[in-house]
């Protein structure tokens, strides 16, 4: 290994991880824990790439030489400033090139031992890609299913208080994973930022236990789940069908789209959006219910004419395992969801599996 560059291997080696790359490259993704100090501005890449294709490489390199120099001064006057003498960071670019290379040789002139990351976020992002492919099944997953508004997502929350291991994709991609489930004011992660989260998520699971997920399809919003783990989660070999009261249902769609109710103007453009599906008819009869503020009847008539038959078309394709479902009734308006969630656990331990294939319902009490 050359003196001056690391591997991924050796990454929690460092006491620091600097991205110089810019800071668009940047916000699509990164390595975790990285901070960023570009040693080139977005439009300064842009001018030093126009130049090489248009002018010469020579030009190119000799005007992005002198931005990079300019910039990494202005690091070191500032970012950099408080680090000790024995300070350890491991740089990195694109692909291991020249942006990390001068500020890797700049650092160790001055005596730290700066190190470059061998192929650079490049080898990163293979390495990503690599583990969705090979980790999701190493993994044995208890796979939640039910109709919209069964409270999945609170389920799992319930579950990992209690201890379990749960991993949630809608939170992961910043959506609900319906066609109304844009979360306000929150935009979605790129694709390789929501990979390099969920591998993230993956690698701290321990093998011997199971890990509970809720049912998605393969999109959720605007990121797509890796091969991998689809086939993982279709090939589960439990799972447990939450069921809930249609009352309880609406109440909880109105809770977690009540972003839309209040904002009318953008539910209507939503459910303009479902003409194809339903015809124009039916979506005028629901933006009539929007625009009278009958919001309980429009939650009603979505989850009864929409996402009802939606799941009924699409849930055992994803899922041959819901034919053996365990049934397990939930209230996601409770107070005490932890007790709930024991109690899931409890039927899916290899102990419950094998005794009574009927869920404990809650208490009134919990209703």
């Amino acid at each position: 290994m050359n003196f001056l560059r690391d591997s991924l291997e050796n990454i929690g080696d460092f006491d620091e991880i600097i991205d110089v790359r810019t800071p668009l490259e940047f916000a699509d993704d990164h390595i975790p824990g990285a901070i960023n100090v570009p040693v080139l501005s977005n439009e300064e890449r842009v001018i030093v790439g126009t130049m090489y294709t248009q002018v010469s490489p020579f030009e190119a390199s000799r005007v992005g030489a002198a931005m990079i120099a300019r910039n990494i001064a202005t690091h070191l006057e500032t970012t950099f400033a408080d680090r000790p003498r024995h300070w350890r960071p491991l740089i990195y670019c694109w692909r291991g090139g020249s942006r990390s290379a001068s500020m890797n040789v700049m650092m160790n002139m001055i005596g730290w031992r700066a190190r470059q990351l061998e192929g650079g976020y490049k080898a990163y992002r293979r390495d990503v890609v690599a583990s969705l492919e090979a980790l999701p099944p190493t993994l044995r997953y208890i796979v939640l299913t039910g109709h919209t508004g069964s409270g999945k997502t609170r389920l799992l929350n319930a579950l990992a208080e209690v201890g379990a291991q749960t991993l949630d994709l809608e939170a992961l991609a910043r959506h609900r994973g319906s066609l109304l489930g844009a979360m306000p004011d929150v935009p979605q992660p790129s694709q390789k930022s929501f990979d390099t989260s969920l591998i993230g998520v993956l690698r701290g699971f321990d093998p011997k236990q199971p890990v509970f997920v809720e049912a998605e399809s393969r999109r959720i919003g605007l990121v797509t789940l890796p091969e991998s783990l689809m086939t993982s989660l279709r090939g589960a070999t439990t799972c447990v069908e939450v069921s809930v009261s249609l009352d309880e249902r609406i109440d909880l769609l109105m809770q977690e789209y009540g972003h839309l109710l209040t904002s009318p103007g953008q539910f209507r453009t939503q459910l303009l959006r479902l003409v194809p599906l339903h015809g124009r008819a039916v979506v005028d009869e629901w933006l009539a219910l929007l625009d009278g503020g009958q919001h309980r009847e429009l939650s009603e008539a979505l989850i009864t004419r929409h996402y009802d038959p939606a799941y009924s078309r699409s849930a055992r394709k994803i899922l041959p395992g819901m034919a053996r479902s365990i049934p397990f009734g939930f209230h996601p308006g409770a107070q005490d969801l932890r007790t709930q969630a024991q109690a899931l656990l409890a039927l899916t331990s290899p102990a419950g599996r094998s005794g009574s294939a009927t869920a404990p319902q809650a208490s009134s009490g919990d209703r």
